[in-house]
């Protein structure tokens, strides 16, 4: 008799991801087996990843770890994260270990939060020399992440959700994006694993945590309960989409850089100005990931840089009617001169005046 099928769900996606992890590093006998760590919180989600990485990772000659993050947010933080350390230990994942952080304030708590995480989580992977880590995000938190995405109107790439391969050289892999929050919980359950409920998950403060308790519940009330599947699928469609814009826009913006020629026939301009006829020309989705790109190669964070922003340099070429310049975050500034879109960080544009 065969595992529950909560449990072979969890350990086939589980699978799947080490098999594509030992594909890309395909470590020869020589080089020591690669390392996967599990990023662990003590919640259902993933302690039944990190379960389901002890079970497989052996079976494929995979060694296999866990990492918990102490955010230090709560009273006794540091003994819950001791607990999910004795607990990752006695799946007899090697090494283990607990991060304490802390965490600013920079773009809200939860943000705040997830930056500390992953630069936590960053810092183990290189310390540990692991070839990925992997998260237990479920169908559940993408459907959550595209209606936020949704809510705040910033295109088809807020709407992609959360990519199954992410962070620096794919470090990053989420196995469980195709299933949902219950079969990770009742893999927990049969597998006799005490599970810890954060109590920031039901703290109506948090904007996820309102969506998760009261807004998907109305939209499942109202729509069905293919809801959340079907979030997950525009997740999964918008993502390609937004790959291929991405990649038309790469390829759009070398076709727009104006490079002047100096007296010498050779190239002595700088490669921020654009062309705005050749802008104007672009399908718009195109033009505006070219603008933004541009914006981002300038010095204007990207987590900082919002739709609002690229409509307004956007107008620079739709709508020209001899505006002044636009300033984006990053002390980045934007001007229309002579037919080229010139951007520039500030103090570079004040001393070229």
């Amino acid at each position: 008799m065969g595992p529950h099928p909560a449990v072979a769900a969890i350990r086939l996606a589980v699978r799947r991801v080490l098999h594509d992890v030992l594909t890309e590093h395909h470590p020869t006998p020589d080089e020591p087996r690669p390392l996967v760590l599990a990023a662990c919180s003590g919640g259902a989600d993933s302690l039944a990843l990190a379960s389901a990485l002890a079970f497989e990772a052996p079976k494929l000659g995979v060694r296999a770890g866990g990492v918990t993050v102490d955010h230090g947010l709560q009273p006794g933080s540091d003994l819950r994260a001791a607990e999910v350390v004795a607990r990752l230990r006695a799946l007899r994942l090697d090494p283990v270990e607990a991060i304490a952080v802390s965490v600013g304030r920079r773009g809200g708590p939860e943000a705040a939060a997830r930056d500390a995480r992953y630069a936590a989580l960053d810092a183990a992977a290189e310390r540990h020399g692991a070839a990925a880590v992997l998260l237990g995000h479920t169908r559940d938190d993408q459907a959550e992440t595209v209606l936020l995405g949704l809510a705040r109107g910033s295109g088809t790439r807020s709407l992609s959700g959360m990519a199954a391969v992410s962070g620096t050289g794919g470090r990053y892999r989420r196995p469980f994006l195709h299933l949902d929050r219950q079969t990770a919980r009742k893999a927990c359950m049969v597998q006799a694993l005490p599970v810890w409920d954060d109590p920031h998950n039901a703290d109506p403060a948090y904007t996820r945590s309102r969506l998760r308790h009261e807004g998907i519940p109305a939209l499942e009330k109202s729509l069905g309960k293919g809801v959340i599947e079907a979030l997950a699928r525009t997740a999964q469609l918008s993502r390609d989409d937004a790959d291929a814009l991405d990649a038309w826009a790469a390829e759009a913006e070398r076709t727009v850089r104006r490079v002047p020629v100096g007296p010498a026939g050779l190239e002595d301009g700088t490669l921020d100005d654009l062309d705005t006829a050749k802008l104007y020309a672009l399908p718009p989705a195109v033009r505006r990931r070219v603008l933004r790109r541009a914006a981002i190669a300038a010095g204007s964070p990207p987590g900082s840089l919002f739709a609002k922003h690229i409509e307004e340099v956007d107008r620079l070429i739709t709508g020209w009617r001899g505006q002044g310049a636009i300033n984006l975050p990053g002390r980045v500034e934007v001007r229309r001169r002579c037919g080229s879109l010139v951007i520039r960080r500030r103090d570079e544009a004040a001393a070229g005046h």
